[in-house]
């Protein structure tokens, strides 16, 4: 736990196979990071840019191109897992995520049958799958929390969306006796780099509408009281120099949270003082920005859905780069 008065813990969004046995390490050694994730994109870049998967790629020649990605995969997972384990022993999350095939994003039997798989491949306990907030992901979500494995919701832009999860959680608990973690990953930064330059030609503040969206789905899921759910934020990381790299991590501090964060949003964070909570902001000022947004013209939730669809293609994009090259 990174703030313990806070119940407030801190991830590294990277996985990288070299990083895991220097980085990650010192990281979980020096009380930083208590947890790590990963997503199609961060296994894109470090499948085609490290040298450390060469001679593993090398071998596995004879296999199709999903086989070798995941066989690259899942030893990573089983690293950063191995790493992480005495913080999950102790109750202090200890987990890594990795996400199912993108391409399943629309097909729960498909994505509940390969998180099954995944998982029993990985054969640790402290593995979050990461399930896309979909129609369809919703259902799966639902199965794998009854079969008592944790569920790392993701791509949340909406209320909406978030709250089917929730009651896709309920609903798993219900058919269980086992207790088990979730979060669910709300994005933010990415709202604001597609919003800002239109809010400030309307005089609207910039850099705010992310974290009031996430603070009012944070207020929603610690309203419900799901059994060992959280909110995660991710999305966290700054494009450019403005603002400063830790901005996201300040900004939402909250209780009982999760921040999933890239690398120099970490390292900026953990030399300043900022320690106590942010979020949730006032409900009646979260109301007067989405008022004032709303009176500009400006159709948020036509913009949220937009991030939601550019992101499940992102992630399918990098999956299928991963893919081309293995082939």
């Amino acid at each position: 736990m990174y703030i313990e008065e806070l119940k407030f813990s801190l991830w590294a969004d990277f996985i990288e196979r070299d990083f895991i046995t220097t980085g990650l390490r010192r990281y979980i050694q020096e009380g930083i990071v208590n947890g790590a994730t990963s997503n199609p994109a961060i296994f894109k870049n470090a499948i085609l840019n490290s040298e450390a998967y060469k001679k593993q790629l090398q071998g596995l020649r004879h296999v199709t191109p999903k086989a070798r990605y995941e066989a690259v995969a899942i030893d990573d997972i089983r690293a950063a897992a191995d790493e992480l384990r005495s913080l999950y022993n102790r109750g202090d999350s200890g987990y890594v995520s990795i996400e199912v095939d993108p391409f399943l994003c629309d097909d729960a039997t498909a994505t509940l049958e390969e998180a099954k798989r995944l998982y029993r491949d990985i054969d640790r306990p402290n593995v979050m799958i990461k399930v896309p907030a979909t129609t369809a992901g919703y259902d799966a979500m639902e199965a794998l929390v009854a079969a008592g494995i944790a569920v790392n919701a993701t791509l949340i832009f909406k209320m909406e969306q978030a709250l089917e999860c929730l009651n896709a959680f309920k609903r798993g608990i219900e058919k269980s006796s086992q207790s088990v973690d979730t979060v669910i990953s709300i994005f933010v930064s990415r709202i604001d780099r597609a919003l800002d330059d239109t809010l400030r030609s309307n005089g609207i503040a910039p850099l705010q509408a992310g974290i009031y969206n996430a603070s009012r789905i944070y207020a929603a899921i610690e309203a419900a009281q799901v059994p060992k759910c959280r909110a995660l934020f991710a999305s966290t990381g700054v494009k450019g120099k403005s603002p400063q790299a830790s901005y996201y991590i300040e900004q939402m501090l909250a209780p009982n949270s999760v921040n999933t964060a890239p690398l120099d949003a970490i390292d900026a964070y953990v030399t300043t003082s900022v320690r106590e909570a942010r979020l949730p902001v006032d409900a009646d000022e979260v109301n007067r920005f989405f008022a004032s947004i709303e009176h500009a013209g400006i159709d948020f939730d036509a913009l949220l859905q937009q991030q939601i669809d550019e992101g499940l293609e992102a992630f399918k994009a990098a999956f299928q780069e991963i893919l081309d090259t293995l082939q």
